[in-house]
C-alpha cells in the first residue's frame, strides 16, 4: 500500500497487488508546498485507513515511516483475533534522516521502539541502531538491498538507447537527487584538480538528477567538461545515462545505502563510492572502489588511476554483474524476508 508517485510512471506489479491508499488528492508540484499541505492534511485520515487495511493481514511491513511523531501512535494494532501477535516490521532506509526537521530525530528513535524487527541493509546499519541508538540487537535484522535489473532488461532485438549527450571521452556519471549531503562540491573540486593535480580533462562528468538545492552556485564553478542535467529522469530516459557512463562516482558525505549503487550494479558499471554506511561492504564484491568522504584530494587521485586503468574498470565491470547474482539478488532479498515473517510468526 503506497501513495501515487508523482513525478512518471512505475513498473507494473507482478505478483502483487498495489493499493494507492495514501494522498490520493495531493496536487501541485512534486515536492512543492502546496502537495505537501495537501499530503499532510491527509496523513492521519490516511493512516486510519491503513490500520483498516491491515487487519486482516498476518504481518505488517512499513518501508518508511513520513510523519514520525505522529506514526508512532498510529501504527496498526499487534493483536489479532484469537490472542495472536501480529508483527510490526519497519524498513530502516536511513537509520536518522539526513536533513532533519525540528524534532524528527527524536521521534524516529521513538518509532523505533514500537516494532518486533527492523530490517537494515547492512552491517554498519545494525552497529547504529545497535550502538548509537540502543535498539535490541535481536529486532534487528541485516537483509541486503537489491540491484534494480529490471532497469536494465532490453529484448535482444532492441537498439541501445541513443546517449544523452555526444563525445568520443569516458563519462563519468553521478546520478540522483541533487541534495547537499551527496557531495557534489567535492567532486568538482576533485574534477578541477586540488593541491597540485592536474584538472580531469580527459573525460567528461556528468551530473544527472532532480535537484533538492541550489545548483546555481555548482554550475557557476563547474570547469569544463562538466554537464549538468538538472532534472527528474524517468526510467525511459535512466538506461541511456547508465549504459554511456564508464564509472559511476557516488561522493557522499553521509548515508546508509543509495538506490543508485543498486542502479548502477544493475547495468554492470564500476563504482567510486565514499567510505559511507554500507558502501565499503559493497566494496567487498570488487565492484566499487572506496575513499574517504569528503577528501578531495583522494577523489581525484582515484578518479584519474581509474580513467587511466582500462582493464580495472573491465573487471570491476565483471564484478558488478557477478554482485546482482548473489547477495544483491531479488531471490536471495526475498527468501530472507521470508524467513524473517516466518520467524515471527512462530
Amino acid at each position: 500500500m503506497c501513495s501515487r508517485f508523482a513525478y512518471g510512471s512505475v513498473p507494473e506489479p507482478r505478483g502483487y497487488a498495489r493499493n494507492e491508499l495514501f494522498y490520493r488528492h495531493a496536487f501541485g508540484a512534486a515536492g512543492g508546498r502546496v502537495r505537501g499541505a495537501v499530503k499532510l492534511a491527509e496523513h492521519v485520515p490516511d493512516m486510519l485507513r491503513y490500520r483498516r487495511h491491515a487487519r486482516a493481514a498476518d504481518v505488517v511491513h512499513f518501508q518508511w515511516l513520513s510523519v514520525q511523531a505522529l506514526d508512532r501512535h498510529l501504527l496498526p494494532s499487534t493483536s489479532k483475533a484469537g490472542g495472536r501477535r501480529r508483527p510490526l516490521v519497519l524498513t530502516s532506509h536511513d537509520i536518522l534522516p539526513r536533513e532533519p526537521r525540528p524534532g524528527q530525530l527524536a521521534a524516529q528513535r521513538r518509532a523505533y521502539e514500537r516494532f518486533d524487527a527492523i530490517v537494515v541493509h547492512s552491517n554498519r546499519g545494525q552497529e547504529r541502531l545497535v550502538e548509537e541508538l540502543g535498539v535490541d540487537d535481536e529486532r534487528v535484522h541485516v537483509i541486503e538491498h537489491g540491484a534494480f535489473t529490471y532497469l536494465a532488461e532490453r529484448p535482444p532485438e532492441a537498439p541501445a538507447p541513443a546517449a544523452p549527450h555526444e563525445t568520443d571521452k569516458p563519462v563519468v556519471l553521478m546520478f540522483g537527487l541533487l541534495r547537499p549531503y551527496k557531495g557534489i562540491d567535492v567532486l568538482l573540486e576533485a574534477w578541477r584538480g586540488v593541491e597540485g593535480q592536474p584538472a580531469i580533462d580527459d573525460a567528461e562528468l556528468w551530473i544527472a538528477g532532480l535537484p533538492k538545492m541550489d545548483v546555481a552556485p555548482l554550475r557557476r564553478v563547474a570547469p569544463p567538461g562538466v554537464r549538468f542535467d538538472a532534472r527528474f529522469i524517468d526510467e525511459r530516459e535512466l538506461p541511456a545515462y547508465f549504459e554511456r557512463a564508464d564509472l559511476v562516482v557516488l561522493p557522499y558525505l553521509q548515508a546508509d545505502q543509495s538506490g543508485v549503487l543498486f542502479t548502477a550494479l544493475a547495468f554492470g558499471k564500476p563504482l567510486l563510492l565514499s567510505d559511507v554506511g554500507g558502501f565499503p561492504e559493497l566494496a567487498e564484491t570488487g565492484a566499487a572502489r572506496i575513499v574517504p568522504a569528503g577528501d578531495a584530494r583522494a577523489l581525484g587521485a582515484a578518479l584519474r588511476e581509474l580513467l587511466d586503468d582500462r582493464a580495472t574498470l573491465t573487471k570491476m565491470c565483471v564484478k558488478a554483474r557477478a554482485a546482482t547474482q548473489g547477495h544483491y539478488s531479488w531471490q536471495a532479498v526475498a527468501a530472507k524476508h521470508l524467513s524473517l515473517y516466518e520467524r515471527l510468526l512462530r
